[in-house]
């Protein structure tokens, strides 16, 4: 058995929480970023395990991640989701991850959700996951592996409505070094003219913020604080990953 870990992360949590996961099993290990623009087709057996990773956004999967995960082909091939979240809800992203690998011929046999920093309030979990996290997360990968069968996951449909989220934009800090339209992954930064942000295209994955080597792209700090409020009670109180379906 090989597995296979599939994930959008735009600033590396995700990334590093299905890697983390993914190694619990002691088998070689293919990877797969949905984040990257030339992302191209794949086919998996069904004695292929897939470990599939995605933040949630406000409630959903990344619009991106679900078109790049369309270019997947299972045959009745067992998957475990992964969804991280900023401790605030998952919402309808499992039921809506799952939907889609459903109709690609993968079997849902586990789901994870995972607690981290959250991507623009970062006062809301800051630093999770954190060692104490992971030890948790390690646990409950294990009892997972030990109990791996077909579940149902929680969410509704239709699915809830994301209108999107915060526009990151670039200061005066800005050097022009091009990191962030290289690695944007829905190319939403015109690599001649850095400072612009096409905001049709901007996903609010806050990649281009967390990788800027001097700090020039921010989002606009009033936008952040009406952010903060709005989800303060539900972000202060402390959440627990857990193993999600049964």
């Amino acid at each position: 058995m090989s597995i296979h870990l599939i994930y959008f992360s735009g600033t590396g949590s995700t990334q590093e929480v299905v890697r983390f996961i993914g190694k619990q099993w002691d088998k070689p290990i293919q990877e797969y970023d949905l984040s990257r623009t030339n992302f191209s087709a794949h086919e998996f057996s069904h004695e292929d395990l897939c470990i599939v990773g995605v933040p949630s956004y406000g409630g959903r999967v990344p619009s991106i991640a679900i078109e790049r995960l369309k270019l997947l082909k299972g045959n009745q091939t067992p998957v475990i989701l992964v969804v991280t979240y900023g401790n605030r809800h998952y919402d309808d992203t499992f039921i809506e991850l799952k939907d889609t690998l459903d109709e690609l011929g993968f079997i849902c046999e586990g789901a994870v959700a995972v607690v981290c920093e959250h991507s623009i309030v970062h006062d809301y979990a800051k630093g999770r996951p954190n060692q104490e996290d992971y030890q948790h997360i390690q646990k409950l990968v294990e009892t997972l592996k030990n109990n791996l069968h077909p579940i149902e996951v929680p969410g509704h449909r239709p699915y809830k409505e994301f209108h999107g989220g915060l526009k990151p934009k670039a200061t005066s800090q800005c050097t022009k070094c091009g990191l962030c339209a290289k690695l944007c992954p829905v190319e939403a930064i015109d690599c001649h003219h850095l400072q612009v942000t096409d905001e049709t295209k901007c996903i609010s994955c806050m990649r281009c913020v967390s990788i800027c080597p001097t700090h020039a792209r921010v989002c606009d700090l009033q936008q952040v604080e009406v952010t903060r409020q709005k989800i303060q009670k539900v972000c202060t109180l402390y959440k627990q990953s857990e193993l999600i379906g049964g």
